[in-house]
């Protein structure tokens, strides 16, 4: 996994913010980051390594490294001297589906550069997963480059989330399309293969993204999710019922999940399913991690 690391303070609410006065709100601080997320996901859904490359400040490095670890995971962490570790505030409605609203400094997560590269990264790996926020920064986006050209000279196959549909308009969706030529498997939102293909139906849109893309994995929340191959939907997979506390970071368990299966020899309809299953857990605890080992 190429990612990022950041810190999730999470305030769940009740009802619409008040402005210019106080909303009450339960607050807690949490490692996140989508990258590191989905990290997390494929270890505890049993995968024996996943390895973790990211950026981080000085000022939360021994924490976030702690957290991989603890969840199976085997961090490199590169230590930015002169940014701090990004920090997400994501807002959470108590009620309803707990949907989220995220406020994002990125701060040296998107830092990432081919400096931080190595080939021998991949050393041993079967599959690089990339996460999407690399795209929205120019350093991390050379850096997507030169690891898309090193696991394609070693026939790894690379899978990408899409990450945010906020970030995809201001990035476009032509250069995010040519920036991904070369990736086997993408796994957006609803929201993100709408926006990447201008269709209102998420099962047109992940269709039409599979002429692009040999593998789309489309991912619908309480709908479930898509798999599309060579123009078509081949699957509907339906979601795992869940009473749902938080959604951050439903879509990275998903992934890690779906990951984790493709890798232990499932199908990508099998795979989704644990993909979905993983998405269901995720939704009814706080934060975007799996719950601890052991």
């Amino acid at each position: 996994m190429v990612g990022d690391v950041v810190t999730d303070v999470v305030a769940r609410h009740r009802g619409p913010l008040a402005a210019g006065t106080d909303t009450a709100a339960t607050i807690r601080t949490l490692p996140g980051g989508a990258g590191a997320n989905v990290a997390c996901w494929a270890a505890h859904a049993g995968h024996a390594e996943v390895r973790l490359l990211g950026r981080v400040g000085a000022d939360a490095a021994a924490w976030h490294e702690r957290e991989l670890v603890a969840c199976g995971v085997r961090p490199r962490l590169v230590v930015d001297p002169q940014v701090p570790t990004g920090m997400v505030i994501c807002l959470v409605d108590g009620d309803a589906a707990a949907e989220r609203t995220f406020l994002t400094d990125s701060g040296a997560s998107l830092r990432l550069s081919p400096d931080d590269w190595s080939d021998a990264l991949l050393d041993g790996v079967v599959r690089l997963h990339l996460s999407g926020y690399l795209l929205f920064s120019e350093p991390s986006r050379a850096l997507v480059a030169v690891a898309l050209e090193a696991a394609r000279a070693r026939g790894v196959p690379v899978s990408l989330d899409p990450a945010s549909a906020g970030f995809l308009v201001e990035l476009g969706v032509d250069r995010f399309l040519a920036l991904v030529e070369g990736v086997d498997v993408l796994l957006p939102s609803r929201d993100e293969a709408c926006l990447l293909t201008g269709l209102p139906d998420a099962a047109d849109a992940a269709a039409k993204l599979s002429r692009h893309v040999p593998l789309v994995v489309a991912k619908q929340g309480a709908d479930g999710a898509l798999v599309a191959r060579s123009g078509a939907v081949c699957a509907r997979v339906p979601a795992v019922p869940a009473t749902p506390r938080d959604t951050t970071g439903a879509g990275d368990a998903f992934t890690g999940a779906f990951l984790a299966a493709l890798l232990t020899g499932a199908g990508p309809e099998d795979a989704a399913a644990e993909g979905c299953g993983a998405g269901a857990l995720a939704v009814e605890r706080v934060g975007g991690r799996p719950p601890g080992r052991g």
